[in-house]
C-alpha cells in the first residue's frame, strides 16, 4: 500500500485489489466505462458480476505475473490498474496492462501514479520483463504519460475501435523491465 498527495492536496491510497473489492470495482468500471470512449468497451459492455469478480481478483492474488490495482481517495475507488502476464513458459514474461481513472480524477495523479506502481511491482517480481499497452491513436494525454515513463511505440493497429460508426487506430507501446 502507498499513499501519496494527489494535485489537489487529497489523499490517494494505492493498493492491491482485495476480494471485498468486488462490488465497488464493478460499479467503478460500470461508471468509468461511460464517462470515455477511450477503453475498449463502452457502456453496459462489462457484464461482470460481484461475484464473478472476486473470482477473477483472486486470480490476480495468485498468479505471480498478475496484478490488480486501486486508487482510492476518501475509501471510493478512483481508480483501477490490471496487469496479465502470458499463462505459458514462453510467455510468462510479458504481458498487457489496462487502466482506468474516473473522469473528475483525469489530470490529478492517479494514473501516473498507478503506472509507477506498476513498473516498481514489475521490476521486483523477477518474472515480468515486458509490459505492453494498447492506447487510442489521438489519446494524447495518455500517450504523453505513457512516454514519460519510458514505455516507446511500437507500432500502429488501424481500425482497432469502432465507435458510433468511426474507426480508430491504437498505437501499441512497450517498456522492457531489466
Amino acid at each position: 500500500m502507498k499513499v501519496s498527495k494527489l494535485k489537489s492536496g487529497q489523499n490517494v491510497i494505492i493498493r492491491l485489489a482485495e476480494l471485498t473489492d468486488a462490488e465497488a470495482l464493478v460499479a467503478f468500471i460500470h461508471q468509468v466505462s461511460g464517462e470515455t470512449d477511450n477503453l475498449s468497451f463502452g457502456p453496459q459492455e462489462w457484464t461482470v458480476a460481484p461475484e464473478e469478480q472476486k473470482e477473477n481478483i483472486k486470480r490476480f492474488q495468485e498468479a505471480p505475473n498478475q496484478l490488480c490495482l486501486i486508487a482510492e481517495v476518501d475509501g471510493r475507488i478512483v481508480g483501477n490498474l490490471t496487469f496479465r502476464g502470458g499463462i505459458r513458459s514462453r510467455t510468462q514474461h510479458v504481458g498487457e496492462f489496462g487502466i482506468s481513472v474516473l473522469k473528475e480524477f483525469w489530470g490529478s495523479g492517479v494514473g501516473r501514479l498507478l503506472l509507477e506502481s506498476l513498473l516498481e511491482w514489475a521490476k521486483q517480481s523477477k518474472v515480468i520483463r515486458k509490459i505492453n499497452l494498447k492506447v487510442r491513436s489521438d489519446n494524447d494525454s495518455a500517450i504523453y504519460l505513457y512516454k514519460k515513463l519510458g514505455f516507446k511505440e511500437m507500432g500502429t493497429l488501424t481500425r482497432e475501435f469502432l465507435i458510433e460508426d468511426t474507426f480508430y487506430d491504437c498505437l501499441c507501446m512497450g517498456i522492457e523491465i531489466d
